[in-house]
């Protein structure tokens, strides 16, 4: 695995970073930074924004390969962890804007769920946005990225690595609308 001197940087600035430290019913108990709450199987809270584009295809990208959890995994959502002292809805906006290059869209907030994984505890928040702008992605921790339907994305499933949790929102998000 070969990661950029860049991204091995942004790495670890973001395992420092101050994140939000919550119990199983989402209460904030504090913060933590982010490599702590991880390695000490704490839950954190998190954002899941879906992007659609006009079309109705949703953007999926590729994590880099310097990602602490899922790296190279295709993801369905940009977002992130909630920073120490900021909203669910403040982070959508946050992560979209830094991840994907998209801001000044109306975020469309659907539920918050509790993902729980041995690797990977968190109360996650799943908002949905939809622009037709470029996207600028962000080196360190995206790739590369497509839009692409609903249905390709259900046929892939099996025979791609895609990140559990964000597709456990989407999952969600999908549920909600039947």
């Amino acid at each position: 695995m070969t990661i950029s001197p860049q991204e091995a940087a942004h790495r670890a600035a973001s395992d420092r970073e101050s994140v939000a430290w919550v119990d199983e019913a989402d209460r904030l108990l504090g913060a933590l930074p982010r490599a702590e709450l991880r390695e000490r199987g704490l839950i954190g809270r998190c954002t899941f924004i879906l992007l659609f584009n006009s079309a109705g295809e949703l953007c999926v990208h590729r994590r880099t390969l310097s990602k602490a959890l899922y790296p190279g995994y295709w993801d369905v959502a940009a977002g992130g962890m909630v920073a120490a002292g900021e909203s669910y809805e403040m982070s959508a906006a946050r992560e979209l804007e830094e991840e994907l290059g998209i801001s000044g869209v109306e975020l469309r907030f659907h539920e918050r769920f509790y993902f729980d994984q041995p690797d990977n505890r968190l109360w996650c928040a799943v908002f949905s946005a939809v622009s037709d702008a470029p996207l600028k992605l962000q080196p360190e921790e995206v790739s590369e990225a497509r839009f692409m339907s609903l249905a390709q994305i259900e046929a892939d499933r099996g025979r791609l690595s895609f990140c559990p949790d964000s597709l456990a929102a989407l999952d969600r998000y999908a549920a909600s609308l039947k």
